[in-house]
C-alpha cells in the first residue's frame, strides 16, 4: 500500500505542483493517475521512489516513510518503467534486464540466466537477450523495460507514461500484456498516463486530476472506470472523459472473468473492480 499523506511540492518560484495532497493506493491493484499535462501526476509518482522530495508531508509504503530509507536502496526495491524504456544502449538486452539484480548483489551469471526467464514472462523470445536495444522495435524495448522492472520481484511497480511512445497497435498489445502480468503477479502498480482510454482499460481505480491555479494538481474524481463513466463528478470530468459519457446508456458483461463496461456501439470502456 502506498500512502500520500498531505504532501506538498513547491517549485523555486513558489508555484505548487501539488498541495496538501492525500491518497491511499491499495495493494495488489492497478491505480491510474490520469489528467492534463502539468497536473502533478508524475511529480506524485516520483515521490514514491524519492526521485522527487515533497516540500512537506509524507509518502509511505506499507506504513514506512520513504524519507527514512536510503534512496538508492529504495529505488532498487521498486520497479520503475519510463516512457522510452530507459535502456542502456551499450549493453545487451539480457544485461539490461539483469542490471538491478546485479546492483543488488546477485551474481552476474545468475542474473543473466534469470533475464531469459523474465523476457519470456513479458512475451519475448529469450534469444533477443543477445541483441542491443537499438535492434528492437519500440514495443519490444518497452517489454524489456517491464522485464527489467520485474527482475527483482518488487512489490511496487511505478509506470510513467510507459506506452506513450509506441504505435497504437503495439500500445494495445502492451496494455493487454500488463493486465496478464498483473493477473499472474498481483503487484501494487501506480500508472501515469494522459490517455483516458488507457486509464479505463488498465485501472482498477482511476484518479482523474485537474489543475487548480492555487493548489496545483488536485483530484477531480476517483473511482472505478464504471463509476466515473456512469457518474462523472462535474463538467470537467465529463469533458475529459468524453462529453456524452455521463448520459450514455452503458452495459456490462463478463469477459475472461472480469466485468467489462461497454458503450452502445459495443466498444469496451473499462473494467469494474471486483
Amino acid at each position: 500500500m502506498i500512502e500520500f499523506d498531505a504532501v506538498t511540492k513547491n517549485y523555486g518560484d513558489g508555484r505548487p505542483a501539488v498541495a496538501d495532497f492525500s491518497l491511499t493506493v491499495p495493494s495488489r491493484r492497478i491505480t491510474v493517475f490520469v489528467g492534463p499535462s502539468g497536473c502533478g501526476k508524475t511529480t506524485l509518482l516520483r515521490m514514491v521512489n524519492r526521485m522527487v522530495s515533497p516540500s512537506s508531508g509524507r509518502v509511505l509504503i506499507d506504513g514506512d516513510d520513504v524519507a527514512a530509507q536510503n534512496p538508492v536502496a529504495l529505488r532498487r526495491s521498486i520497479g520503475y518503467v519510463l516512457q522510452n524504456g530507459g535502456l542502456l544502449p551499450h549493453r545487451t538486452v539480457a544485461e539490461n534486464v539483469a542490471t538491478v539484480a546485479i546492483l543488488n548483489g546477485a551474481g552476474k551469471r545468475e542474473a543473466l540466466g534469470r533475464s531469459g526467464e523474465m523476457l519470456e514472462l513479458v512475451g519475448l523470445d529469450p534469444d533477443l537477450g543477445r541483441r542491443y536495444p537499438a535492434q528492437l522495435s519500440g514495443g519490444q524495448q518497452q517489454r524489456v523495460g517491464v522485464a527489467r522492472a520485474l527482475a527483482t520481484d518488487p512489490n511496487v511497480l511505478l509506470m510513467d507514461e510507459p506506452f506513450g511512445a509506441v504505435d497504437p497497435l503495439a500500445r494495445r498489445e502492451l496494455q493487454e500484456e500488463l493486465l496478464r502480468l498483473q493477473r499472474e503477479l498481483g503487484k501494487t502498480i501506480l500508472f501515469v498516463t494522459h490517455d483516458i482510454d488507457e486509464a479505463f482499460r488498465l485501472g482498477n481505480e482511476v484518479v482523474v486530476f485537474r489543475t487548480d491555479p492555487a493548489r496545483g494538481g488536485a483530484i477531480a474524481q476517483k473511482g472505478s472506470p464504471a463509476e466515473i463513466l456512469s457518474h462523472p463528478a462535474d463538467g470537467f470530468v465529463r469533458s475529459f472523459i468524453g462529453a456524452t459519457a455521463g448520459e450514455t446508456p452503458l452495459s456490462t458483461r463478463e469477459v475472461d472473468g472480469r466485468r467489462v463496461v461497454f458503450d452502445p456501439a459495443g466498444r469496451p470502456l473499462g473494467v469494474i473492480d471486483s
